[in-house]
């Protein structure tokens, strides 16, 4: 082992690539609701595994940028129409 390294040359910054297989997807950080996470939380818990918490996060997102996601109102029809076939 020397006595002294000479980093004058060196350069700040990750110190390995990108994984390769991680491609088509970025890392990021983001402050999501304590509400929002345990639900997506418990989804992947009920999944049994096969789904992790942020794939259901990825899917609710493209669902929405998409413009797939159920609307709130079909969703209240489809409350209400089962209400009032459950109450007769």
């Amino acid at each position: 082992m020397k006595k002294r390294y000479d980093f004058s040359k060196g350069k700040r910054g990750k110190i390995l690539p990108e994984n390769p297989g991680s491609r088509g997807k970025t890392r990021i950080t983001i402050r999501i609701d304590d509400d929002l996470m345990d639900h997506f939380l418990k989804e992947a818990d009920a999944s049994g595994g096969t789904l992790g918490y942020q794939t259901l996060i990825n899917d609710a997102l493209r669902q929405f940028v998409q413009g797939t996601a159920p609307k709130f109102e079909d969703t209240l029809r489809r409350i209400v129409r089962e209400e009032v076939r459950s109450a007769n």
